[in-house]
């Protein structure tokens, strides 16, 4: 059979999510299967099986992963030699002064370095601020280097040398004679060319800790691939990335999963003309948000990763421990609703297979929201008998009933939620209140409409796809890099052609791979963004241009965000601190052109169940078939819409309906 399939997998930490589109005859399939922790390339390889493809018919393979994000939580990264000049080997130890817990005094205030005090090697050199050589890297101290990282017995190194982000000369010749006594090297300068010397450096060693994993995996995802499929990654910043660019910086792949996601519900919210919006991604295992602003998804380069600093550029994407699958116990005498998860295997209780403690997921199923009568991917039959039972354990040792206490564990995880959209949306100067919540994931259409309807967002839209729609922002993705470089350019000393220069640059580095994977130069556009702040600021606004950079144009434009974010300006002189350019390629599909299967329209429910949405008691709730639903027409709540992965809630207030995109837009009730 010819190679006629390009196919978006997402591998999760329950269910791998996967779509497929057929080249010739436009055909779509869609499946989740279980993810396999232990072995990727098993969950890559069933997701195929599920929707009739093979390695063989494959041409294009676009994949977001959540491996180099399980290693870093999971403490499973590789050990690293340090190369620091000398003098500032411990830079990673001393930190800063910030405690991670501020109340708790029981929390120790900082995590171990990466990087112990034996394998921190410092070298005879320096560089000055302005790049300037103050003392030589000498060949025989970089041979001494490489000879002391040898004997190290360690795979991959990490080079972090003061001040590199503007003369990097020294840590290319340490790379180039590391290359010799280590597998894997990673240079600062690559990772993060910007001071912040204590990010930068714990930057680097995270990048050069997941090499070795990585690489092993990538590898063998491509022999499994051969010749035949060209393989994508999705990368943080939100787009794709060859494999290749990805060995190298392995840590890109560190948001992979969630930001597929909340890149096509940015599309949505273009497409949709939302204005602002918020990508809200419930799964089984975490809940992952971000902010849409005028159809652009946030992007971000001060992250941290299981507590660790990461300054590299990332989706804005607020991720807590509370999805379908999320564990809830006592607390004393409240309840916690994870960050712990029944996973894949075994599940929640209400799968059958062996899971006993009650979820999120059985919660849905007590409250009867959640069908016994429909497979579950066609494969699944949910058993209600066992979240009820699962659910009285933990409703005796509260002395609640089963229902009452289902209604707690599924309002609790409602305000975790609740939290994570605050904190995403405030930190961006934005209104909640405001927005459109794009409610995708298997588990977010149960919660979305009653957690907008709690923080008074009046607009719920599911889109199509809605239960694979990471593996569909995987499969719509635009081929793309992106980097920042530092500036510091004082608006009084203005520098034009160094702009200009600086630009051109990094355009021309970041459209290299884009070019090589066959687009051409007509296709490849850039966006420029600065990221300024007044003089003894601490952080900075990032504000978008256009070239020529114009600075009056740009410090007019900083000034309208900055009173937009703090309420004032000033005419004070502001400091150009960071360059960032992002260089892409259109993608081959479009959301927009993509189309579920439609059944006979029916305006018929499929069934009326008892379901609770308060403790007063059940209330007879129309089930309908989403795929046989007309356009346009309305269906008041209380009411359920389910296909074959995905449950949508209508409480009772809210109203929905098909829109002729195939999304369907819920009104809450709530007056904005």
């Amino acid at each position: 059979m010819g190679s006629t399939w390009k196919v978006g997998i997402d591998i999760g930490g329950t269910f791998t999510d996967v779509i497929g589109i057929n080249n010739q005859s436009g055909e779509i399939r869609t499946a989740k299967v279980r993810s396999q922790t232990r072995d990727p390339i098993a969950s890559i390889v069933a997701a195929y099986h599920s929707i009739g493809v093979d390695w063989n018919n494959v041409d294009d393979l676009m994949h977001g992963t959540t491996l180099a994000t399980n290693a870093i939580v999971e403490g499973n990264i590789a050990p690293v030699a340090l190369i620091a000049t000398e003098g500032f080997r411990d830079t990673i130890e001393i930190g800063r002064q910030n405690r991670r817990e501020l109340y708790q005094l029981h929390v120790t205030p900082k995590l171990p370095p990466l990087v112990p005090e034996e394998r921190r090697i410092e070298a005879l050199e320096r560089i000055g601020p302005e790049g300037q050589v103050l003392k030589r890297l000498s060949e025989n101290e970089a041979i001494r280097i490489a000879e002391v990282v040898g004997k190290l017995n360690v795979e991959a190194a990490a080079v972090a040398l003061q001040h590199c982000y503007v003369n990097s000369s020294h840590e290319k010749k340490l790379g180039d004679r590391l290359a010799g006594a280590v597998k894997y090297v990673a240079l600062s300068h690559e990772m993060s060319p910007e001071p912040r010397e204590f990010e930068r450096t714990n930057t680097t060693i995270l990048n050069a800790a997941l090499m070795p994993l990585t690489v092993g995996y990538l590898n063998k995802l491509q022999a499994g691939a051969g010749d035949t499929t060209n393989v994508h990654l999705f990368h943080s910043a939100g787009g794709m990335a060859s494999g290749a660019a990805v060995k190298r910086r392995p840590l890109a792949l560190a948001l992979s999963g969630p930001a597929a996601g909340v890149a096509a519900a940015g599309k949505i919210a273009t497409e949709l003309k939302l204005g602002n919006a918020i990508g809200f991604d419930m799964g089984g295992t975490t809940t992952d948000t971000c902010v849409v602003i005028e159809g652009r998804v946030q992007v971000s380069s001060d992250q941290h990763l299981a507590g660790l600093p990461v300054r590299q550029l990332m989706t804005a994407v607020e991720s807590i421990g509370a999805g379908g699958g999320s564990i809830a116990r006592t607390l004393g005498t409240a309840v916690r609703v994870g960050p712990d998860s029944a996973g894949a295997e075994p599940g929640p209780a209400c799968y059958g297979l062996d899971g006993v403690l009650p979820t999120v997921t059985d919660a849905n199923m007590v409250l009867g929201f959640l069908s016994t009568e429909r497979l579950l991917g066609g494969v699944l039959r949910l058993v209600r008998d066992k979240a009820e039972t699962a659910m009285s354990t933990l409703g005796k040792a509260l002395e609640k009933s089963v229902h009452e206490t289902a209604i707690g564990v599924y309002r609790i995880a409602n305000a975790s939620m609740a939290r994570a959209l605050h904190r995403v949306t405030v930190e961006r100067g934005v209104d909640a209140r405001g927005c459109s919540l794009i409610a995708f994931g298997g588990a977010g259409p149960m919660h979305a409409v009653a957690l907008a309807q709690e923080f008074g967002i009046s607009t719920v839209v599911v889109p199509k796809f809605s239960s694979v729609f990471s593996a569909l922002g995987c499969l719509t993705a635009e081929l793309s890099y992106a980097e920042q470089h530092t500036i510091s350019l004082s608006s009084l000393e203005w520098d034009q052609q160094r702009i200009d220069a600086q630009c051109q640059s990094m355009m021309d580095r970041l459209s290299a791979p884009v070019l090589a994977a066959g687009n051409k130069t007509g296709d490849i556009k850039a966006s420029f963004v600065a990221l300024i702040r007044y003089a003894g600021q601490s952080d900075s606004i990032e504000v978008a241009f256009e070239l020529p950079c114009d600075p009056e144009i740009l410090g007019r434009d900083f000034q309208a965000r900055h009173n937009k974010l703090f309420g004032f300006t000033t005419d004070e002189p502001w400091q150009f601190e960071t360059l960032r350019v992002t260089v892409s390629a259109p993608a081959q599909s479009n959301i927009d052109e993509l189309q579920e299967t439609v059944l006979q329209e029916s305006t018929n429910p499929i069934s009326v169940d008892e379901c609770w949405f308060d403790a007063k008691g059940p209330v007879s709730t129309r089930r309908f078939e989403r795929g046989a639903l007309p356009v346009d027409w309305a269906i008041e709540g209380p009411a359920i819409i389910e296909d074959n992965w995905s449950t949508i809630v209508v409480p009772p207030g809210a109203t929905a309906q098909l829109h002729r995109s195939g999304h369907l837009i819920i009104d809450t009730g709530v007056v904005s």
